[in-house]
């Protein structure tokens, strides 16, 4: 399964595309921290899944930045992942790409863009506070196929 199906099984399973709501049900719980540069982060204590979320993030990269770090919790969770910065949000990394991609597929779904045809998808996505690159993320194959449904 690759990460937009697994991010849609996600949103039908759950019913909604909040990863906030996703983490609630899953049993994550979600802190949040005064950091300096740091966005957020994942970890485990005890069997216990956390995501801790930079408490100066606008509503709408802290939305992101959980569905990131969502994903690292579901998919990562027995790995030792990096704090997410600013200037590490556009990693290379295999796993951070991951993350970015599940994030990308959850809060810019296909649903959304079938809803608003008439806006673009860096639109949408700039209105979702999407980082600008991590847009490019976004898996469109399908989406031209479904529009008719």
């Amino acid at each position: 399964m690759d990460i937009k199906e697994f991010a849609e099984g996600m949103m039908i399973k759950h019913k909604t595309n909040n990863p906030f709501f996703i983490a609630d049900e899953l049993g994550i719980i979600i802190v949040y921290r005064r950091m300096k540069n740091v966005l957020g982060f994942f970890n485990m204590y005890k069997r216990i899944k956390i995501i801790h979320l930079n408490n100066r993030l606008s509503e709408k990269l802290e939305t992101f930045v959980c569905a990131h770090e969502l994903y690292h919790a579901i998919e990562h969770y027995d790995l030792n992942t990096p704090f997410l910065k600013r200037s590490t949000l556009y990693s290379t990394d295999k796993i951070e790409r991951q993350a970015n991609i599940f994030a990308v597929e959850l809060l810019l779904n296909d649903e959304l863009l079938r809803e608003y045809p008439e806006c673009s998808l860096y639109n949408i996505a700039k209105c979702l506070e999407i980082p600008g690159k991590l847009v490019e993320l976004k898996t469109l194959s399908n989406l031209n196929r479904n529009m008719n449904r």
